[in-house]
Protein backbone atom coordinates (compact mmCIF):
# COMPACT_ATOMS: atom_id res chain seq x y z
CA UNK A 1 0.00 0.00 0.00
CA UNK A 2 1.24 3.05 -0.79
CA UNK A 3 1.29 5.32 1.99
CA UNK A 4 0.12 8.97 0.49
CA UNK A 5 -3.02 6.69 -1.40
CA UNK A 6 -4.48 3.61 1.13
CA UNK A 7 -7.44 1.95 0.18
CA UNK A 8 -11.12 4.17 -0.13
CA UNK A 9 -11.97 4.40 3.55
CA UNK A 10 -8.99 3.17 5.32
CA UNK A 11 -6.32 5.89 6.47
CA UNK A 12 -2.81 6.15 8.50
CA UNK A 13 -1.34 7.90 11.04
CA UNK A 14 -0.01 10.35 8.74
CA UNK A 15 -3.06 11.56 7.19
CA UNK A 16 -4.86 11.54 10.47
CA UNK A 17 -2.41 13.58 11.53
CA UNK A 18 -2.94 15.79 8.56
CA UNK A 19 -6.43 16.04 8.68
CA UNK A 20 -6.36 16.88 12.71
CA UNK A 21 -3.55 20.13 12.06
CA UNK A 22 -5.01 21.32 8.52
CA UNK A 23 -8.69 20.60 8.08
CA UNK A 24 -10.65 23.66 9.74
CA UNK A 25 -13.64 24.37 8.20
CA UNK A 26 -17.18 22.47 7.13
CA UNK A 27 -19.08 22.31 3.74
CA UNK A 28 -21.92 24.36 4.44
CA UNK A 29 -24.18 24.24 0.76
CA UNK A 30 -23.31 23.59 -2.35
CA UNK A 31 -24.93 24.25 -5.56
CA UNK A 32 -23.78 22.57 -8.98
CA UNK A 33 -25.12 24.83 -12.03
CA UNK A 34 -23.80 21.77 -14.02
CA UNK A 35 -21.35 19.09 -13.66
CA UNK A 36 -18.18 21.42 -14.40
CA UNK A 37 -19.21 24.13 -12.34
CA UNK A 38 -19.97 24.96 -8.47
CA UNK A 39 -20.90 27.52 -5.91
CA UNK A 40 -19.48 26.36 -2.58
CA UNK A 41 -19.76 27.83 0.52
CA UNK A 42 -17.32 26.73 3.26
CA UNK A 43 -17.78 27.74 7.17
CA UNK A 44 -14.15 27.60 9.41
CA UNK A 45 -14.17 26.23 12.35
CA UNK A 46 -13.28 29.97 13.70
CA UNK A 47 -14.80 33.56 13.11
CA UNK A 48 -15.17 34.08 9.29
CA UNK A 49 -12.11 36.34 8.20
CA UNK A 50 -12.84 39.37 6.96
CA UNK A 51 -11.83 40.82 3.53
CA UNK A 52 -12.31 43.41 1.16
CA UNK A 53 -14.01 42.26 -2.39
CA UNK A 54 -11.79 40.87 -4.84
CA UNK A 55 -9.36 39.48 -2.29
CA UNK A 56 -8.35 35.68 -2.41
CA UNK A 57 -7.43 32.95 0.11
CA UNK A 58 -6.86 29.21 -0.05
CA UNK A 59 -8.40 25.74 -0.07
CA UNK A 60 -7.04 22.37 0.44
CA UNK A 61 -7.35 18.47 0.77
CA UNK A 62 -5.51 16.02 1.64
CA UNK A 63 -3.21 14.10 -1.80
CA UNK A 64 -5.54 10.74 -0.69
CA UNK A 65 -8.73 12.34 -1.08
CA UNK A 66 -10.68 11.06 -4.27
CA UNK A 67 -11.07 12.78 -7.35
CA UNK A 68 -14.40 13.58 -9.50
CA UNK A 69 -12.32 13.05 -12.93
CA UNK A 70 -11.37 9.72 -12.50
CA UNK A 71 -7.48 10.93 -12.46
CA UNK A 72 -4.98 8.95 -10.37
CA UNK A 73 -4.11 9.63 -6.88
CA UNK A 74 -0.89 11.19 -6.29
CA UNK A 75 1.77 8.47 -5.75
CA UNK A 76 3.68 10.70 -3.23
CA UNK A 77 6.11 9.27 -1.20
CA UNK A 78 3.82 10.50 1.91
CA UNK A 79 0.61 12.20 2.01
CA UNK A 80 0.51 16.25 1.59
CA UNK A 81 -2.34 18.67 1.86
CA UNK A 82 -2.85 19.98 -1.47
CA UNK A 83 -3.92 23.80 -1.66
CA UNK A 84 -5.01 26.48 -4.34
CA UNK A 85 -6.13 29.93 -4.31
CA UNK A 86 -9.79 31.08 -4.92
CA UNK A 87 -11.03 34.73 -5.71
CA UNK A 88 -13.94 34.90 -3.07
CA UNK A 89 -17.05 35.44 -4.26
CA UNK A 90 -20.19 36.33 -2.05
CA UNK A 91 -24.44 35.48 -2.46
CA UNK A 92 -25.06 38.88 -3.27
CA UNK A 93 -28.44 38.89 -2.25
CA UNK A 94 -30.59 37.23 0.02
CA UNK A 95 -33.60 34.86 0.30
CA UNK A 96 -35.25 38.09 -0.17
CA UNK A 97 -33.45 39.52 -2.45
CA UNK A 98 -32.28 41.86 -0.82
CA UNK A 99 -28.32 43.25 -1.03
CA UNK A 100 -26.16 40.83 1.23
CA UNK A 101 -23.24 42.51 2.50
CA UNK A 102 -19.94 40.61 3.09
CA UNK A 103 -19.70 40.93 6.12
CA UNK A 104 -23.26 39.89 6.90
CA UNK A 105 -22.48 35.93 6.59
CA UNK A 106 -20.70 33.62 8.46
CA UNK A 107 -19.03 31.70 5.64
CA UNK A 108 -17.04 32.47 1.97
CA UNK A 109 -18.49 31.38 -0.73
CA UNK A 110 -16.19 30.53 -3.88
CA UNK A 111 -17.54 29.75 -7.65
CA UNK A 112 -15.09 27.30 -9.39
CA UNK A 113 -15.53 25.31 -12.93
CA UNK A 114 -14.22 22.08 -13.31
CA UNK A 115 -11.40 21.81 -15.95
CA UNK A 116 -10.98 17.71 -16.79
CA UNK A 117 -7.58 16.62 -17.05
CA UNK A 118 -7.35 13.25 -16.12
CA UNK A 119 -4.40 12.38 -17.06
CA UNK A 120 -2.56 14.99 -15.26
CA UNK A 121 0.50 13.78 -13.02
CA UNK A 122 -0.30 16.92 -10.91
CA UNK A 123 -1.90 16.39 -7.66
CA UNK A 124 -4.74 19.16 -8.56
CA UNK A 125 -7.07 20.19 -5.74
CA UNK A 126 -10.18 21.26 -8.09
CA UNK A 127 -11.12 17.78 -9.15
CA UNK A 128 -11.18 16.66 -5.25
CA UNK A 129 -13.51 19.20 -4.33
CA UNK A 130 -16.09 18.83 -6.93
CA UNK A 131 -16.31 15.77 -4.80
CA UNK A 132 -17.19 16.80 -1.99
CA UNK A 133 -20.41 17.32 -0.53
CA UNK A 134 -21.89 18.82 2.32
CA UNK A 135 -20.79 18.61 5.61
CA UNK A 136 -17.64 17.40 4.74
CA UNK A 137 -14.00 18.78 6.18
CA UNK A 138 -11.38 20.87 4.15
CA UNK A 139 -8.49 23.38 5.20
CA UNK A 140 -9.16 26.95 4.36
CA UNK A 141 -6.62 30.00 4.20
CA UNK A 142 -7.03 31.75 7.73
CA UNK A 143 -6.88 35.36 6.29
CA UNK A 144 -7.81 36.45 2.79
CA UNK A 145 -5.19 38.49 0.83
CA UNK A 146 -4.90 40.06 -2.67
CA UNK A 147 -4.50 43.83 -3.69
CA UNK A 148 -6.74 43.53 -6.61
CA UNK A 149 -9.14 45.64 -4.07
CA UNK A 150 -11.49 48.96 -4.41
CA UNK A 151 -8.78 50.98 -2.42
CA UNK A 152 -8.27 53.49 -5.86
CA UNK A 153 -12.02 53.95 -6.09
CA UNK A 154 -14.11 57.40 -5.43
CA UNK A 155 -17.55 57.40 -4.82
CA UNK A 156 -18.50 59.18 -7.86
CA UNK A 157 -15.91 57.01 -9.98
CA UNK A 158 -17.70 54.50 -13.00
CA UNK A 159 -16.31 51.33 -12.42
CA UNK A 160 -16.39 48.70 -14.87
CA UNK A 161 -15.64 44.87 -13.76
CA UNK A 162 -15.10 42.53 -16.76
CA UNK A 163 -14.54 39.10 -16.61
CA UNK A 164 -14.50 35.26 -18.21
CA UNK A 165 -16.03 32.57 -16.41
CA UNK A 166 -15.32 32.13 -12.94
CA UNK A 167 -13.50 35.19 -13.52
CA UNK A 168 -16.37 36.72 -12.12
CA UNK A 169 -15.96 35.63 -8.92
CA UNK A 170 -14.14 38.71 -7.40
CA UNK A 171 -16.01 40.79 -9.01
CA UNK A 172 -19.41 39.42 -7.56
CA UNK A 173 -17.78 40.34 -3.91
CA UNK A 174 -16.64 44.27 -4.95
CA UNK A 175 -20.01 44.79 -6.93
CA UNK A 176 -21.73 44.04 -3.75
CA UNK A 177 -18.90 46.32 -1.10
CA UNK A 178 -19.51 49.50 -3.35
CA UNK A 179 -23.43 49.11 -3.51
CA UNK A 180 -23.70 48.32 0.30
CA UNK A 181 -21.59 51.86 0.63
CA UNK A 182 -23.70 53.98 -1.83
CA UNK A 183 -21.40 54.40 -4.80
CA UNK A 184 -22.91 57.10 -6.94
CA UNK A 185 -21.11 56.45 -9.89
CA UNK A 186 -22.14 54.05 -12.59
CA UNK A 187 -21.10 50.50 -12.06
CA UNK A 188 -21.15 47.39 -14.86
CA UNK A 189 -20.46 43.98 -14.23
CA UNK A 190 -19.67 42.10 -17.48
CA UNK A 191 -18.95 38.52 -18.36
CA UNK A 192 -18.34 36.53 -20.95
CA UNK A 193 -18.58 32.30 -21.43
CA UNK A 194 -19.62 29.87 -23.51
CA UNK A 195 -22.98 28.72 -22.24
CA UNK A 196 -25.84 30.50 -20.52
CA UNK A 197 -25.81 27.66 -18.13
CA UNK A 198 -22.14 28.42 -17.36
CA UNK A 199 -23.81 32.07 -15.28
CA UNK A 200 -24.09 31.07 -12.43
CA UNK A 201 -24.92 34.13 -10.43
CA UNK A 202 -27.72 35.75 -13.02
CA UNK A 203 -30.22 35.59 -11.17
CA UNK A 204 -29.21 37.17 -8.77
CA UNK A 205 -27.36 39.82 -10.99
CA UNK A 206 -30.93 40.47 -12.40
CA UNK A 207 -32.37 40.97 -8.51
CA UNK A 208 -29.84 43.60 -8.01
CA UNK A 209 -29.94 45.52 -11.55
CA UNK A 210 -33.76 45.62 -10.32
CA UNK A 211 -33.19 47.66 -7.20
CA UNK A 212 -29.95 49.25 -8.03
CA UNK A 213 -30.25 51.51 -11.04
CA UNK A 214 -26.39 52.42 -11.38
CA UNK A 215 -25.66 49.20 -11.28
CA UNK A 216 -25.73 46.81 -15.07
CA UNK A 217 -25.42 43.49 -15.49
CA UNK A 218 -24.87 41.60 -18.76
CA UNK A 219 -23.31 38.35 -19.98
CA UNK A 220 -21.76 37.59 -23.95
CA UNK A 221 -21.80 33.95 -25.05
CA UNK A 222 -19.59 32.62 -27.63
CA UNK A 223 -20.71 28.74 -28.29
CA UNK A 224 -24.44 29.07 -28.26
CA UNK A 225 -26.48 28.74 -31.64
CA UNK A 226 -26.76 32.32 -32.17
CA UNK A 227 -22.92 32.30 -31.67
CA UNK A 228 -22.27 29.77 -34.36
CA UNK A 229 -24.90 29.40 -36.34
CA UNK A 230 -25.39 32.22 -39.23
CA UNK A 231 -28.85 30.64 -39.69
CA UNK A 232 -30.06 31.34 -36.91
CA UNK A 233 -32.50 33.84 -36.49
CA UNK A 234 -31.00 36.25 -33.58
CA UNK A 235 -27.03 35.11 -35.01
CA UNK A 236 -24.71 37.70 -33.46
CA UNK A 237 -21.63 35.53 -33.73
CA UNK A 238 -19.32 34.91 -30.93
CA UNK A 239 -19.24 37.91 -28.30
CA UNK A 240 -16.50 39.16 -26.73
CA UNK A 241 -15.45 41.50 -23.88
CA UNK A 242 -12.88 42.60 -26.61
CA UNK A 243 -15.85 44.01 -28.45
CA UNK A 244 -17.98 45.12 -26.14
CA UNK A 245 -15.27 47.79 -24.73
CA UNK A 246 -15.17 49.72 -27.60
CA UNK A 247 -16.81 52.97 -27.02
CA UNK A 248 -19.83 52.38 -29.74
CA UNK A 249 -20.68 49.09 -28.51
CA UNK A 250 -20.53 49.69 -25.02
CA UNK A 251 -23.17 52.78 -25.32
CA UNK A 252 -25.40 50.51 -27.14
CA UNK A 253 -24.83 48.37 -24.80
CA UNK A 254 -25.21 49.81 -21.52
CA UNK A 255 -26.48 53.48 -22.38
CA UNK A 256 -23.36 55.72 -21.78
CA UNK A 257 -19.58 56.02 -22.91
CA UNK A 258 -16.77 55.45 -20.29
CA UNK A 259 -14.23 58.00 -20.25
CA UNK A 260 -10.45 56.95 -18.73
CA UNK A 261 -10.83 60.39 -16.32
CA UNK A 262 -13.57 59.20 -14.68
CA UNK A 263 -13.39 55.56 -14.78
CA UNK A 264 -12.02 52.55 -13.64
CA UNK A 265 -11.55 48.64 -15.32
CA UNK A 266 -11.19 45.76 -13.55
CA UNK A 267 -9.99 42.77 -15.65
CA UNK A 268 -10.21 39.21 -14.35
CA UNK A 269 -10.13 35.85 -16.24
CA UNK A 270 -8.67 34.60 -18.88
CA UNK A 271 -4.80 35.69 -20.04
CA UNK A 272 -5.79 36.09 -23.45
CA UNK A 273 -9.22 38.34 -22.57
CA UNK A 274 -6.67 40.79 -20.39
CA UNK A 275 -3.87 40.61 -22.83
CA UNK A 276 -1.55 41.80 -20.69
CA UNK A 277 1.84 43.20 -22.23
CA UNK A 278 5.67 42.15 -21.75
CA UNK A 279 8.32 44.55 -22.61
CA UNK A 280 11.38 43.28 -25.30
CA UNK A 281 14.98 43.73 -24.88
CA UNK A 282 14.81 47.72 -25.25
CA UNK A 283 12.19 48.02 -22.80
CA UNK A 284 8.90 48.66 -25.12
CA UNK A 285 5.99 47.07 -24.48
CA UNK A 286 4.95 44.37 -26.66
CA UNK A 287 1.41 43.28 -26.55
CA UNK A 288 0.19 40.01 -27.90
CA UNK A 289 -1.97 39.18 -31.13
CA UNK A 290 -5.19 39.28 -31.37
CA UNK A 291 -5.37 42.44 -29.08
CA UNK A 292 -6.66 42.00 -25.52
CA UNK A 293 -8.10 44.63 -23.64
CA UNK A 294 -5.65 46.41 -22.13
CA UNK A 295 -4.17 46.97 -25.17
CA UNK A 296 -7.63 48.34 -26.03
CA UNK A 297 -8.41 50.32 -23.02
CA UNK A 298 -4.84 52.35 -23.28
CA UNK A 299 -5.72 52.92 -27.02
CA UNK A 300 -8.90 54.73 -25.20
CA UNK A 301 -6.58 56.37 -23.36
CA UNK A 302 -6.62 54.78 -20.09
CA UNK A 303 -3.28 53.04 -17.97
CA UNK A 304 -2.32 50.31 -16.58
CA UNK A 305 -1.95 50.09 -13.40
CA UNK A 306 1.27 48.95 -11.27
CA UNK A 307 2.70 49.22 -8.27
CA UNK A 308 5.03 51.43 -9.23
CA UNK A 309 2.51 53.72 -11.30
CA UNK A 310 -0.97 53.59 -10.25
CA UNK A 311 -3.32 53.92 -13.11
CA UNK A 312 -7.28 52.24 -14.19
CA UNK A 313 -6.53 49.48 -15.52
CA UNK A 314 -6.42 47.01 -13.19
CA UNK A 315 -6.01 42.63 -13.57
CA UNK A 316 -6.14 39.89 -11.35
CA UNK A 317 -3.85 36.96 -13.06
CA UNK A 318 -6.39 34.59 -12.39
CA UNK A 319 -4.04 31.56 -13.52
Amino acid sequence: MNPSNPPPGQSTPQIEELVTKHYNATIQELRKPHDHLMIVRVKPDAEVPSFSGGQYTTLGLGSWEPRVDGGPLAELPKPKLIRRAYSISCPMVDTQGILLANDQIDYLEFYITLVLRPDSDDPPLTPRLFSLKVGDRLHLGKKPVGTYTLKPIQPEDNVIFAGTGTGEAPHNSMSVELLKRGHTGKIVSMTCVRYKGDLGYLDQQDQLQKQFPNYRYAAFTTREPENVDQSHPHYVGKQYLQDIIHPEKFQEQFGWTPNPEQTHVFLCGNPSMIGLPEKDEQGTLVFPEPKGMVELLTEQGYQLSTAKSPGNIHFEKYW
